[in-house]
């Protein structure tokens, strides 16, 4: 198991590398070209760059999170073949990089959603939540001015401003786009990257719909055990994995996340590992890591990826925002830091147990 850290990169991110190094057990970290377009083919210079910059810092790049993937490919639109080359000309230059791991998804329109990116809980702290009644309400061609009056000034990665400027076309092209067409153009997506993938051994992550049900009438499909079985079967290739994302597929309580690790067994090169707390099947808000802060049991989920023979990457996912910090909403210093510790408590524990 390798311990990483989300830096966003220059200019977009308030953490510092330096003050990442300074978190005990991470040694590298999990970054993107935070500029970059869906569709848009990475340069080398620019990824050599990159590294060039974190490795300076004394780090080392575990992966991307991510390489967006354009909704030409999502929707089997005219161009997709052409975004399709220029996704195998960013994964050659990654290779060539020797950087293997890139996170990715497949959702329609937003990457992710919540209702509130600051709610205050009881210790004073805020979280991002998530409730369906606010939702139902919200008119999604107006979902960009909500977001951004909560998030403190950052671009929130999938609400970029160019992207939301064209909500109206993107609803549009997704009209007519269902569950299994969505899943049938992720899977002529995946087998069209699978070369290059196995030329430099790239290991995809496809990262979990969030939350993991339908909204504003988009179709998701990677949402629960069932869906991702499908999906590792149909291109049962070793690049063709899971970024386990314990708060995305938590955020439905049906969801019985060891049972999911040891079904994506040997499919899973990282994890997103965080807990979150139930207030209802319609409301949910994220927690700190710790177990007894939230309604997961962040003990057995580390365990079973321990069990399971998980060697992959690992990273704090969403904190809290705590002590004054002010950050991107989830993406502050002080409570992942918290998180990384304490889950790699939790993975030495179960280790020095288990020998």
């Amino acid at each position: 198991m390798q311990m990483s850290f989300r830096w966003y990169g220059p200019g977009y991110d308030s953490v510092t590398l330096e003050q990442i190094r300074q978190i005990p057990g991470v040694k590298g970290v999990i970054t993107t070209l935070y500029g970059t377009q869906p569709g848009e083919a990475w340069k080398k210079e620019d990824i050599h760059r990159l590294k060039e910059t974190v490795e300076d810092a004394g780090l080392s790049i575990y992966g991307i999170e991510s390489v967006n993937v354009h909704d030409d490919i999502k929707t089997g639109g005219g161009r997709r073949d052409e975004y399709i080359d220029n996704y195998i000309a960013t994964l050659e230059c990654l290779g060539q990089e020797g950087i293997t791991m890139v996170c990715y998804n497949f959702m329609p329109v937003f990457d992710w959603t919540r209702s509130d990116l600051a709610r205050v809980r009881a210790d004073g702290s805020t979280v991002l939540a998530y409730n369906q009644d606010i939702i139902d309400k919200i008119d999604p061609q107006h979902m960009r001015e909500s977001i951004e009056a909560m998030s403190n000034g950052y671009v929130m990665p999938g609400w970029e401003p160019e992207r939301m400027d064209r909500l109206e076309a993107l609803f549009a092209m997704y009209r007519d786009i269902d569950e299994e067409k969505l899943f049938q153009n992720l899977v002529y997506f995946l087998k069209a990257i699978g070369p290059v993938c196995e030329k430099y051994n790239i290991h995809m992550g496809i990262h979990p719909d969030d939350p993991a049900w339908p909204i504003f009438g988009l179709p998701r499909i990677i949402t629960d055990k069932d869906h991702i079985e499908r999906l590792l079967k149909a291109v049962d290739k070793p690049y063709n994995g899971l970024t386990l994302c314990t708060g995305s597929l938590g955020s439905n309580p049906k969801n019985d996340i060891c049972q999911i690790i040891r079904s994506a067994k040997g499919r899973i090169p990282f994890a997103h590992v965080r807990n979150l707390r139930y207030n209802s099947d319609r409301d949910f808000e994220e927690a700190a890591h710790l177990s007894e802060d939230g309604s997961m049991d962040m003990y057995e989920i580390m365990k079973t990826l321990y069990e399971t023979g998980f060697d992959g990457i690992i990273r704090p996912d969403h904190g809290r925002a705590i002590w004054g910090e002010v950050s991107m909403p989830g993406y502050g210093l002080y409570d992942r830091a918290l998180g990384a510790v304490y889950l790699q408590g939790l993975w030495e524990a179960i280790k020095k147990d288990r020998q």
